[in-house]
């Protein structure tokens, strides 16, 4: 009987011991499978595509449309800031860059090959973390195969695991920082850079976009300077339209760009288990009224998300309000990665998932130009709050020594604008501005002074109080002397800043 029993209890633990052996295995399969991430981030790139029924570039974005139809096409995503630095800086977090402190463009920077000293780093908080960090300590190999821009202090190996050299000085980082780092590119088939194949990794590759993509157009599709309609509140004038007409190229050279990505994929097996992320960090650099304004030319961009998972249903069209900040939540959450209290986006696969009624769009200082704008979306309108309405919407900026911004300013002198475009650009802005989406599109027709809209009005300028209290924008107050003055160091040199009729803000540091 004892016998029996070691027998019966021998057997017992081999099943035992066989049942745990597979499930560890399981697990460590199970771990393998985990998804690959990957965030294609197209520069300043306004949805003019075929899947966002834009007319002219119908059949001319043939990937990105198939993309689309593979996976989860957003229509109404919104960047939080219209320009590059400060929107990045909020998508690379999670949170708003006016809650960080992040929210003026290239701020925590210096003069080209120095560290920033101490006084001018901007620090997020210190229980934050960025979403590359939070993909490492969930496992995954992490790397960017383009700039960061990101306005804030950071050593950059703590967030990606290739693209950088040892002599790499933390702090150099976002645009000057661009230029001290051996960047690994797609051909460089930047994820085999990991030493474990089996090991998941998330991904940025940058795109160039709106800025320059348009090189890329494949043979005998380049649209021509006349071939796009133009929107009224430009004077028709052939600079203006070789610009317009340009984004609609970039559109297509992005969607080059984009399949050879995929391409690449698919060669090194990485393709059938990794999730993309198609977007861009806000709209079109060529238009004067999309980048940095927050209009839905600045503010809207293309949100596509595709990948063998059950809840990116191939097909799915949605037409809800939805932040970059959800880009944020939603990676961390396929990657099973840590989801800290502070995300102010949302998972939008949850089952929990609460469609928003608003979504906020936020502008301050841009290169060396001062303004703070502020907006809020809904399902049917754009409101927007002019701090600085005496500025006028030409005032100095970067892209004064561009052609369009001569052009309309030759044209303005010479009092041929037409009254709506002589307005809007050069005089007084309104204080706030409400407009319909669906019956103007162009966001032309000022309903703020209407009274048959005070309910709306209020509604939206409610929203935004309460958002300002609530997420504590630092952009109530004024930027920090010491970084205006890096910022006044950093253009004082420069004919278009020199010659310019800039912000009295800098007359405190002339001689």
């Amino acid at each position: 009987m004892k016998k029996q029993y070691s027998y019966f209890a021998l057997r017992i633990l081999c099943i035992l011991m066989l049942a745990t052996t597979f499930t560890a295995c399981s697990q460590k399969e199970k771990e393998v499978k985990k998804p690959n991430i990957l965030w294609v981030i197209a520069e300043d790139l306004s949805p003019f595509m075929g899947v966002y029924g834009d007319s002219i570039n119908k059949g001319h974005t043939p990937v990105i449309d198939k993309l689309a139809a593979e996976g989860v096409l957003f229509k109404r995503a919104y960047a939080t800031a219209p320009v590059c630095s400060a929107s990045r800086s909020a998508f690379i977090t999670g949170v708003y860059q006016t809650t960080t402190g992040t929210h003026n463009h290239r701020s925590n920077r210096y003069t080209d090959g120095e560290i920033v000293p101490d006084n001018l780093k901007i620090r997020l908080p210190e229980d934050m973390e960025t979403i590359p960090e939070l993909m490492k300590a969930a496992g995954y190999f992490t790397f960017n195969s383009g700039k960061d821009d990101y306005n804030f202090h950071y050593d950059r190996r703590a967030l990606y695991d290739v693209g950088t050299k040892e002599n790499y000085k933390a702090g150099m980082n976002g645009w000057q920082g661009n230029f001290a780092i051996d960047y690994m590119t797609v051909d460089d088939h930047v994820w085999n850079a990991r030493k474990d194949k089996n090991q998941p990794w998330f991904g940025q590759v940058e795109i160039m976009g709106g800025k320059k993509d348009y090189q890329y157009v494949r043979e005998g599709e380049k649209l021509d300077t006349y071939s796009v309609p133009m929107p009224t509140y430009f004077p028709d004038k052939k600079s203006q339209r070789e610009a317009w007409t340009q984004h609609y190229n970039a559109n297509r050279g992005s969607d080059v760009t984009l399949e050879k990505i995929i391409k690449q994929l698919k060669a090194d097996g990485e393709f059938e288990n990794t999730i993309i992320f198609f977007f861009s960090d806000h709209g079109s650099n060529s238009s004067l009224r999309h980048k940095q304004f927050c209009y839905e030319g600045g503010l809207l961009v293309p949100l596509i998300i595709k990948g063998n998972n059950p809840a990116l249903k191939a097909g799915t069209v949605r037409n809800d309000l939805v932040s970059l900040l959800d880009v944020s939540a939603t990676t961390l959450a396929l990657g099973k990665a840590k989801m800290p209290s502070y995300l102010v986006g949302q998972d939008l696969f949850a089952k929990n998932y609460k469609e928003k009624e608003y979504v906020i769009g936020a502008r301050d200082r841009c290169d060396y130009t001062i303004d703070r704008i502020r907006s809020v979306v809904s399902e049917d309108y754009r409101y927007i709050r002019n701090y600085f309405p005496d500025r006028p919407m030409l005032q100095a900026g970067y892209r004064d020594n561009k052609k369009i911004v001569k052009d309309l300013r030759a044209l303005h002198e010479k009092g041929a604008l037409t009254p709506y475009q002589d307005e809007f650009w050069f005089g007084v802005r309104p204080t706030e501005e409400l407009y319909d989406l669906k019956k103007d599109p162009d966001q032309m027709n000022n309903l703020a002074l209407n009274a048959d809209f005070d309910k709306v009005l209020k509604e939206h300028r409610t929203v935004l109080e309460n958002w300002i209290k609530e997420t504590g924008d630092k952009g109530q107050f004024p930027e920090d002397s010491a970084q205006l003055k890096a910022t006044y160091d950093m253009w004082k040199d420069r004919p278009r800043f020199r010659d310019a009729k800039v912000n009295p803000e800098y007359d405190q540091f002339k001689k």
